[in-house]
């Protein structure tokens, strides 16, 4: 009966976002990407930690591909992490922006070019340490509009799931719930990974939210990518990334409180 009615009940749960897929093209300045070089306006720094070591580029969202209501639709939107052995994470505080930076500017100056850019970036050719940095290179990307389900993953999984049965077959409720376990794909096709914009997260261990967090959107999710036998992107051992962000901060495009988070096998 469950296998039944699952897809039913997660129809409901459907929202849009945007499916991406990097390609092999080379991305400009003001163009979306991962990795590379990023654009920085003619009198600011590229970000760095409090030590004053510079962050790394992560990826650069052009706002004008983004068909998602609540998000910015023109502008550029960046992500930048700490190559160091965690990629910027902070095990303490997930949201505090100093190994990690999230960046938005509606306007960016055209004037701008990379070779100022590059000019800005510090040598670290001398430097001993391995690089940890987890994309591979520098790739554009191509963006689709999808409808994202909820992720077997995602801390509301559960409560969701409950809700809507309970909604939809009251009399049944009870035996169907009896294993929350049966909603969730046999296959694992319901875990929420690639890379996306929106939708629902995935996980390789769990979700880093729990009950009562404002960070209820998924911002933007980077995944472990191998293509033709080359790893374009690995966090760890074939981990996953992404960040999060309150619905509300998001329509005012103020990215100050966001949740940087990746896990791995």
């Amino acid at each position: 009966m469950v296998k039944e009615i699952r897809e039913e009940i997660l129809k409901k749960t459907a929202i849009p976002y945007m499916k991406l897929q990097l390609t092999d093209t080379k991305p400009g300045l003001f163009d979306s990407k991962v990795g590379g070089i990023g654009y920085v306006p003619h009198d600011a720094k590229i970000p760095e930690d409090s030590e004053g070591t510079q962050l790394r580029l992560l990826a650069q969202i052009d706002c004008a591909e983004i068909s998602l209501e609540d998000f910015p639709h023109q502008g550029l939107l960046q992500f930048w992490i700490l190559n160091d052995d965690v990629s910027g994470l902070n095990f303490d505080d997930n949201t505090l922006q100093d190994t990690f930076r999230v960046l938005y500017f509606k306007e960016p100056d055209r004037t701008v070019t990379e070779k100022e850019v590059c000019e800005k970036v510090q040598d670290s050719s001398s430097d001993e340490e391995e690089d940890y940095f987890p994309v591979r290179g520098c790739y554009g990307l191509a963006f689709s509009a999808g409808v994202d389900t909820i992720s077997s993953g995602d801390y509301r999984f559960e409560n969701c799931i409950k809700k809507l049965v309970r909604q939809d077959y009251p009399e049944k409720a009870e035996s169907l719930l009896e294993n929350i376990d049966d909603f969730m794909d046999e296959d694992g096709n319901d875990w929420g990974g690639g890379h996306k914009i929106g939708g629902y997260p995935g996980f390789t261990q769990w979700d880093p939210r729990g009950e009562g967090d404002s960070h209820d959107m998924l911002l933007f999710q980077l995944d472990s990518d191998c293509h033709n036998s080359k790893d374009r992107v690995l966090w760890g051992d074939c981990g996953i990334g992404n960040f999060f962000i309150n619905r509300e901060k998001l329509k005012s495009c103020d990215f100050s409180d966001v949740i940087y988070n990746w896990d791995c096998c």
